[in-house]
């Protein structure tokens, strides 16, 4: 292939990835904006309690094992499969479809029950400090065997989103998070109206439960339109069965560093003080903003792309799409990372204490943002794991980065351990962050030693970001007040605040970055 025609490709691959990944981190965001929402609802239902400790236990557990297996794992192991059977022809796809569904439901029906049956046993692994309290223990092991069939309705969603991404489908799997918040915000609407002869807890645990079975219907009609909805069996010696078993072992733990980090987290802070579980789980819900709007939208939608180039044999184009997803990722995750770090109390106050005679106190709110900082310096890393990482994956290689997450999960497990009962809570947050770039630093490595990635204008579009970044930082330090005064701050008036500060910080990194440069064309391509 010549220059000419590479280049042509690339800039069309780029075009269509930059298309995608604003359907994407569009629909991430109404996900991302009504999960902000529901945490609102939460912080004024429970603020930083021990209730709210038992029902963030109980929601994060399901959550742990779907992330882990159906979107992380599995997704990663699946989908380049996948798209090497869709070139195939559709019959041969169905073929392929047809056993793996089958087999996947099998397993993840079988593996709620399980969790089901050993409700007490999940709670005693997430959270081992619940065991000095006996009463408490045994409030969240029931909660958990409401919501851990969750897992099987949500495994069945993300395994329906992946035939759609590869299809080139990504609004619906996109949307489909706001489902679940819509559900525990009418949940905790319910609560808060005392609809139901039971504890706020117990109805939003339910709320969880149904919010499978909507985000499941919801998948079904693309499916249908798409002629990907095919009577499931049981072969196991499929090629393509056997291909996704043999890459989903390794790919378990080498996509969901960042599950198992927060497991850890979870397992630590329930040995610390009341509330600590509460204040990662705010710090964790500001940061997710930025990570599935520039992350998880670039990772998803680069995989069938690259998966295609690898496939092809095409490594130019290969090499200089993963360095355009590096430079555009580090554009957008630079300024997010210094806003969240210099604004976490304004941030954390803003979203959490704006309802009056909610539950949650200055106190929480500092103790939040203090996390938050921590995860501020975490998050370029995670939008560069998640760039890079898929590298691998296209090629269906799981077993080096499952190599690479290990060293990863081993430094957020040293780390946590050896900060937690001088910093507390905060020394959990730093260790995923330094867990974080332990990842990202291996994955670049490794590219390289791999021969996957070729850096060409990386350093030109970093060093612009860092510089409009630095602009942005001191523009904060100088006119944004303290963080004591947005605490002494009515609601409303934060709120204004805030919205200003946001319009205005984002505008002027636009301008820094236009003044250096760099156009909006430079989002679908290079020049």
């Amino acid at each position: 292939m010549s220059t000419e025609q590479t280049a042509k490709l690339v800039k069309k691959d780029r075009a269509d990835i930059t298309k995608q990944g604003g359907v994407v981190a569009s629909m991430t965001m109404l996900s991302r904006i009504s999960g902000l929402a529901r945490d609102v609802v939460f912080s004024y239902l429970f603020g930083a309690t021990a209730l709210a400790d038992i029902f963030f236990v109980a929601f994060r557990i399901p959550n742990f094992f779907r992330r882990l297996f159906a979107e992380g794992a599995f997704n990663q192991a699946f989908v380049p499969v996948l798209v090497r059977f869709k070139h195939q022809g559709h019959q041969d796809l169905l073929g392929f479809i047809a056993p793996l569904s089958g087999l996947f439901s099998l397993a993840v029906t079988l593996f709620v029950i399980l969790g089901v049956l050993i409700a007490p046993g999940l709670t005693a692994l997430f959270a081992p400090g619940f065991a000095d309290d006996p009463e408490r223990f045994e409030q969240t092991a029931e909660l958990v065997r409401i919501t851990f069939p969750y897992l099987g309705l949500v495994s069945l969603v993300a395994y329906a989103g992946s035939l759609l991404n590869a299809h080139d489908r990504f609004a619906v799997p996109a949307f489909t998070p706001v489902l679940l918040n819509l559900s525990l915000i009418t949940a905790a609407g319910c609560a808060i109206l005392q609809l139901f002869d039971a504890t706020a807890v117990v109805i939003l645990a339910w709320g969880v439960l149904v919010a499978g079975v909507v985000q499941l219907i919801f998948q079904i009609p693309p499916l249908i339109r798409l002629g990907l909805l095919v009577r499931p069996n049981l072969d196991r010696k499929h090629a393509g069965v056997v291909q996704v078993a043999r890459l989903l072992v390794p790919a378990v733990l080498a996509a969901s560093v960042g599950q198992i980090n927060a497991l850890v987290n979870t397992m630590i802070a329930s040995t610390l003080i009341t509330g600590s579980i509460s204040w990662l789980y705010y710090a964790d819900r500001l940061l997710e903003l930025p990570v599935g709007l520039v992350a998880v939208a670039l990772g998803t939608v680069m995989l069938p792309y690259l998966s295609r180039m690898a496939a092809e044999g095409d490594t130019d184009s290969f090499s200089a799409t993963l360095d355009w997803g590096v430079g555009l990722g580090l554009m957008l995750g630079l300024p997010a990372a210094v806003a969240l770090y210099l604004l976490s109390q304004p941030l954390v106050a803003t979203l959490f204490m704006s309802f009056g005679g909610g539950a949650m106190t200055p106190y929480d709110v500092r103790m939040a943002a203090y996390a938050l900082e921590m995860f501020a310096v975490a998050l370029p890393g995670f939008v560069l794991v998640r760039v890079l990482s898929p590298a691998f994956f296209a090629n269906q290689d799981t077993k080096t980065p499952f190599r690479y997450a290990s060293v990863a999960v081993a430094v957020n497990l040293i780390g946590s351990l050896a900060t937690f009962s001088w910093f507390g809570h905060v020394g959990l947050a730093w260790a995923t962050a330094l867990s974080a770039w332990t990842q990202v630093v291996l994955l670049y490595i490794g590219l390289q030693r791999h021969g996957l990635y070729r850096p060409r204008s990386i350093g030109r579009s970093v060093a612009k970001s860092a510089a409009a970044s630095v602009v942005l930082a001191l523009g904060l330090l100088l006119f944004v007040p303290d963080a004591s005064i947005w605490l002494a701050t009515p609601a409303l008036q934060r709120l204004g605040w805030i919205l200003v500060v946001v319009v205005v910080g984002v505008s002027g990194y636009c301008l820094v970055l236009y003044a250096l440069g760099v156009r909006p064309r430079d989002l679908a391509h290079q020049p």
